[in-house]
Order: structure tokens, then sequence, then C-alpha cells
């Protein structure tokens, strides 16, 4: 039996201010990262992350990976950029891809944002762990909710199939 996919998704009448003008945030979402002669690895996407209680907002690098079960941000860009921190009931153990448990201690905390990406935003807790090489990583949930078309070859990622809720 699957889990029960669910994001909290909030339509907003705002765009995040990153420090960047809208000529300069549509060219970063239509970056596409091409690798010539080898084949593509991993999926990233540039977008914006909202802190909800300041109403401020940051760009980051988000790894899209169908093999995470969460979302995910590093515990070392929630600490930077001061995201409020909401405590965990129970803590929750996070295995590798390896089946190995994580050396880093278990993620004890969320963060409430708004993401923003080619148009769309939506409001969502993503976890918060340590020792992780990315800012962001969307996993299953958000893959599954949003559904993008990816074009693995070149890296490319269009938003043509997500719910209306999204906000476009």
């Amino acid at each position: 039996m699957q889990p029960e996919l669910k994001l909290k998704v909030v339509t907003l009448a705002m765009e995040i201010n990153a420090g960047t003008s809208e000529s300069e945030r549509s060219m970063e979402e239509k970056e596409v990262r091409k690798i010539e002669g080898r084949p593509l690895r991993e999926v990233t996407v540039k977008i914006g992350l909202e802190r909800i209680d300041m109403q401020e907002g940051i760009m980051v690098e988000a790894l899209l990976d169908s093999r995470a079960i969460g979302l995910v941000m590093s515990s070392e860009v929630a600490r930077k950029q001061e995201f409020k921190l909401k405590r965990l009931e129970r803590p929750m153990h996070v295995r590798n891809v390896d089946g190995l448990l994580n050396k880093e201690r278990p993620i004890e905390y969320t963060v409430e944002v708004n993401i923003y990406y080619q148009g769309h935003r939506e409001r969502t807790e993503i976890d918060v762990i340590g020792g992780q090489k990315w800012m962001v990583i969307l996993g299953i949930p958000w893959l599954a909710h949003h559904n993008p078309k990816i074009d693995w070859k070149t890296g490319e990622v269009k938003m043509t199939r997500c719910p209306e809720e999204c906000g476009r």
C-alpha cells in the first residue's frame, strides 16, 4: 500500500523578492543544464524559498530526486537564513540510498516555506537535515504532486501537468 502524498498548498498573491529582477528570474527559470558527451547524473532547478514569518525570500538550487521520500533542506541553509524551526514530535531517522542509516542526527525539525518555481507557488513544510551537499532536495511528494515533464538528457524541467491549485 502506498502512503498518501499530501502537500499543503496555498495560493498567494505575492511574488518572491530574491534580489533579482523579473527578467533575470525568467532567464534563471529557463536555464537548461546541458552536459556534452556525458549522461546527466542529476537534475537541479533554481527555486525561490520564502520565510513565512518574515516574507523574505532567497534563491537556491534544489535537486530533483525521485529516490527521496520527502522534501529536505540543509540545516546550514536553515540556520544561515534564519528559518523558523518547528520541532517534530518524534525525530525521524534517515536512510541513505544504500539503505544504511545516515551518520548525521535524525530529522528533528521542519520549516514552513513558500516555494516558487516557474510561476508556481506553494506553501509546504520541509524537513531539516545536516550533512547534505544540496541546499534543498525535492523528492517524490513534490514530483508526484506537480508531475513535471523532465528531459533527463538536458536537465530541462517543464511544469506543464500541475494541478490547478499551483497558482499558475
